[in-house]
């Protein structure tokens, strides 16, 4: 079934972008990493379907609290593209951004346990610090913060 849209349902760049509050350069990378896809006029021109702006809502707050374009990709992937999603398809996504946010939080929770004893007072001490690597010894696990809350490595704590 083909969905008829009236022109007043279909938004150009420009309005889509002012009404986001984010750029048109913004908004084409967003189309670009398939978070979202715009119909074409007969001219090549985008627009999009009103209920995008939803959808860069939720773009723009799950970058907010720290989520890839990859997780917001697959999040918004069991969207329907042709239709505004329902209450119930939010409810499906939000239940998946959920796990990922509170998995998040733990990790900020312990790594503001962990380094409250050494960076809170100032000293970086080296029987406490989680960040200590004397001689880069760690250096042989790979790139990256290995001691830190949630990184990944052997060695991570």
């Amino acid at each position: 079934m083909v969905l008829r849209r009236s022109a007043n349902d279909l938004l150009p760049i420009g309005t889509v972008a002012e009404r986001a509050g984010i750029s048109v350069p913004t908004l084409r990378f967003y189309e670009e990493a398939g978070l979202l896809a715009p119909e074409r006029t007969a001219g090549n021109q985008r627009r999009y379907p009103r209920h995008v702006l939803r959808r860069l809502a939720y773009v723009k707050a799950a970058q907010r609290f720290g989520l890839s374009l990859a997780e917001i990709r697959s999040a918004l992937d069991g969207l329907p593209r042709n239709q505004a999603p329902t209450r119930k398809d939010w409810k499906r996504l939000s239940k998946s951004w959920h796990d990922a946010l509170q998995a998040r939080i733990d990790e900020l929770v312990a790594l503001r346990d962990t380094t409250n004893q050494c960076i809170g007072c100032g000293c970086l001490s080296t029987k406490n610090c989680p960040i200590d690597n004397p001689q880069d010894v760690m250096g042989h696990e790979g790139s990256g913060a290995r001691r830190w809350p949630g990184a990944s490595g052997p060695s991570a704590r």
